[in-house]
């Protein structure tokens, strides 16, 4: 029974030292400090640099920076960098990302899919959104918290006269963690990270009606193949474009001069 006592105890003092709010006002657990996260994604993005090809395609970088800087100039300063580094990885990949440290990173085979500045903006803003929402702080906090429960209830198990039922209880565990906490987790910040990129482009003189567009040549682009919503840590493109179309008609009219990239 102590054992129990203290792990609770654990649990709540973590959550307590730990818990703040997403820009959306969603409660989170960060473990982390900025300074580490910003660390993390510095040294991720200089082995991505030397083990991917980067491309030469002076065309294609600079159409790239130009639509990233025109939404990271009207990006918060975030703590611990003042500047962020984009980098376009030749590669067939339909695929974006941000880290933590303003690192920014798009794939060549993005562009065939975002066949506009729009389009590529509604990516690299979603991107983007993922840093300023403290996303990969949240998950790599969830999976050292989830994975310390995990030893806690082994060793609890392995101190008690239902041992013999521990193996059954650790799966079990497994499970609920896998698709009852962290996978849910992910779609809720793909969800946040979409409305809060929407706002950024938007802001930043892109046309959001485009994320819309976006996400259909995505559905064509998977080609019917993408999982069920379900256990997917993505929503589904349906339900993406659902989402938008509420956001879009909530927006302001920011009334910003359009890039030209």
């Amino acid at each position: 029974m102590q054992i129990w006592l203290k792990m609770t105890t654990i649990a709540a003092s973590l959550a307590i030292a730990a818990c703040t709010s997403s820009p959306t006002g969603r409660h989170q657990l960060l473990l982390f400090s900025n300074s580490d996260m910003n660390s993390l994604g510095a040294q991720s993005f200089e082995q991505m640099k030397q083990q991917q090809a980067v491309s030469q395609d002076e065309h294609k970088n600079a159409y790239v920076q130009c639509v990233a800087h025109s939404i990271t100039q009207h990006v918060p300063q975030l703590p611990g960098f003042t500047s962020w580094e984009v980098v376009v990885f030749d590669s067939e990949q339909v695929n974006a990302f941000a880290l933590p440290g303003g690192k920014i990173g798009v794939y060549t085979g993005l562009l065939d899919v975002a066949v506009n500045q729009d389009q590529l903006a509604t990516v690299i803003g979603h991107e983007i959104a993922h840093v300023l929402a403290d996303h990969s702080n949240e998950r790599l906090s969830q999976s050292q918290l989830a994975n310390a429960g995990l030893q806690l209830t082994n060793i609890a198990l392995g101190s008690t006269e239902y041992a013999q039922y521990r193996n059954v209880t650790m799966s079990a565990l497994g499970l609920g963690l896998q698709y009852g906490v962290l996978m849910p987790y992910g779609r809720t910040q793909e969800s946040e990270a979409d409305i809060v990129g929407l706002e950024l482009m938007a802001k930043s003189g892109f046309d959001p009606k485009q994320s819309i567009e976006l996400w259909k040549n995505m559905a064509k682009a998977s080609g019917g193949s993408q999982p069920p919503e379900l256990l997917s840590t993505h929503p589904s493109h349906r339900t993406r474009i659902q989402d938008l179309s509420a956001k879009i008609n909530a927006l302001p009219n920011y009334n910003v001069p359009r890039p030209k990239c």
